[in-house]
Order: C-alpha cells, then sequence, then structure tokens
C-alpha cells in the first residue's frame, strides 16, 4: 500500500488533535508516514504510533524555530522525495496553507484546501470540501503530481489504529531561501485556559445581541460549562466588545465543531461563511425572522439572556 505523508503539528513533541485527525484519513488512502520537525520527536512517537503512525521522518534544526514556513518546505520536499508518498496532508491552519502551497509549487502538483473529507478513489485520494460559504458541497482529486491536501480541524474523529511509529531521521538541505525571513522575538499568548477556537469541539459565540463587553461573561460561562472555547461575531468584534483572534466568520476564523451555539447572532453571509459546516447548530435569538435559524438543527427564539 502506498504512503501518505503527513505533517505533524507540535508544541515540543506535544501532538496536538488535529494531527491525529489526519493519521485517521490518512489510512483511508494509504499507511500514514508522520513528517515530525523541531524537537520531542521521541515524546510524539507513541501518540503518532498509537494513531497509525507506521513510520516517524524526524528531523531537528534550529532553522525550524528561527524562521518562517520555507524550512519546513524543505523538509517536507525532502520527505516526498524519500517517500514517492501517494499524498500530503497538511492541517489547514494559517501556516498550514502556507506551508502546502509552496510544497505544491515545489512538487508541481495540485493542492485542495480546506478539505473535510478524504476517500480513496482509482485515480488518487478524492477530497470533500464545503465551498462559497458552505452553500455547495464539491468532490475532487489532484489530477497532476502528488496531491497535497489540507484538512480543516473536526473534520473527522482521531481513531487509534496501533502501529509501529519506528523513529527515523530524514536529512534536509535547506536552500537559500530557508533563511529570508526571521522571527526576531515571540510573545506567549495569555492563556485563558479554553481549547484553540480553530480546534474547539464546542463553540459559544457571541453577536450584537450580547449588547456589550461587560454580557460577554455570560457567553463565557456557558463556554466553560461546556468545555467549550469562545466566539464571536463581526459586529461585537467591530464594537470593541471581544479580541479580532475570537471572531468566526469569513474575515475572521473557520471553525467546524461537532456543536456550534450563536447566542444573539443575526446570521449573516459573513457569519455563515466561518462556522456552516459545524456538525449540530443551535441559536438563541429574540427575532423569529433572523437569518441564522436558516441553518440550524435547534433555535430558540427568546432573550439570550434568560435562555443561556
Amino acid at each position: 500500500m502506498a504512503e501518505v505523508l503527513v505533517y505533524v503539528d507540535h508544541v515540543d513533541g506535544a501532538v496536538r488533535k488535529p494531527t491525529l485527525e489526519l493519521l485517521a484519513l490518512a489510512r483511508r488512502v494509504g499507511e500514514p508516514v508522520a513528517v515530525h520537525l523541531g524537537p520531542g520527536a521521541e515524546t510524539a512517537a507513541p501518540t503518532l504510533a498509537e494513531h497509525g503512525a507506521v513510520r516517524v521522518l524526524a528531523a531537528d534544526a534550529p532553522e525550524f524555530a528561527d524562521y518562517l514556513v520555507v524550512p519546513k518546505v524543505d523538509a517536507l520536499k525532502a520527505a516526498a522525495d524519500a517517500v514517492s508518498p501517494a499524498a500530503v496532508l497538511v492541517p489547514s491552519s494559517a501556516e498550514g496553507k502556507e506551508i502546502a502551497a509552496r510544497l505544491a509549487l515545489r512538487l508541481e502538483s495540485g493542492i485542495i484546501t480546506d478539505a473535510v473529507d478524504l476517500t480513496a478513489g482509482d485515480d488518487g485520494p478524492v477530497a470533500t470540501q464545503s465551498v462559497f460559504a458552505a452553500g455547495f458541497t464539491t468532490r475532487s482529486r489532484v489530477s497532476r503530481g502528488v496531491p497535497v491536501i489540507t484538512v480543516k480541524p473536526n473534520s473527522t474523529a482521531p481513531e487509534p489504529a496501533p502501529a509501529a511509529g519506528t523513529v527515523e531521521p530524514l536529512e534536509v538541505a535547506f536552500g537559500e531561501l530557508a533563511t529570508g525571513t526571521k522571527v526576531v522575538s515571540r510573545t506567549p499568548r495569555e492563556s485563558t485556559g479554553r481549547p484553540e477556537l480553530t480546534e474547539a469541539a464546542i463553540v459559544v459565540s457571541g453577536g450584537r445581541g450580547v449588547n456589550g463587553a461587560e454580557n460577554f461573561a455570560l457567553i463565557e460561562a456557558l463556554a466553560d460549562s461546556l468545555g467549550a472555547a469562545v466566539g464571536a461575531s463581526r459586529a461585537a468584534v467591530d464594537a470593541g466588545w471581544y479580541p479580532h483572534a475570537s471572531q468566526v466568520g469569513q474575515t475572521g476564523k473557520t471553525v467546524s465543531p461537532q456543536l456550534y451555539v450563536a447566542a444573539g447572532i443575526s446570521g449573516a453571509i459573513q457569519h455563515r461563511a466561518g462556522m456552516q459546516t459545524s456538525k449540530t447548530i443551535v441559536a438563541v435569538n429574540k427575532d423569529a425572522e433572523a437569518p441564522i435559524f436558516e441553518l440550524v438543527d435547534y433555535g430558540i427564539v427568546g432573550d439570550l439572556f434568560t435562555v443561556l
């Protein structure tokens, strides 16, 4: 069976959930080979093996931390040359999509971004996408070269499938462009203790109906009771009620959780584009004619301050 490269998203060897989801999808189309860049490969290997990685190609160099994106592209290109994979899977983060685009160019291959499902096809992996603000579902495949596919978080559930997970060194030769953009400083983001918005299984979002920054405490309280992330509509962010980093929508972040709760959000296309692929959608709005009710699984017409 052909091998499928999976780019490992991790923090010092602590593997993040989107990578485990990629391994589950990779097993549908071949044998997963994880590519771990940076420190912690030995720490990550048991987790990767537990979820189906037959091998772990590991490389560690200061370039991965000191410079942006390109060193990682160099490493994935080296892995692709060594393995001749059936596909390369990358998480659909901002960095992941840039890595994937640059890699596809290097491989002279086609790229599919923001896939929500992956199946085996006669002529290679077939990716399912939700496009045009989730108004259409498409199924497509790369017709030239090695398919490079980025997958949205929460598109599938991680599935344990023990494999060898043998750690092997990956030799990487960095090109001239690898040191073109240097990281000069880092500021740790203050932790809220909540899940990352784009990776959370449950998201609770507030909009214009929250009616003030001080009232977002109610949204946060419900989120904390569910172990959820907190999101906000563009209207709430533009009003200064909540940080832009938490904006869900076409000009914010795209989320696809198992459960999405929209409180006081009208459901403009700008917001719908960022959350319409959620598995179950619940809306609370006092306006029975609000557009959000057109796409929900459960709608509650009422005052959010009472309902929540």
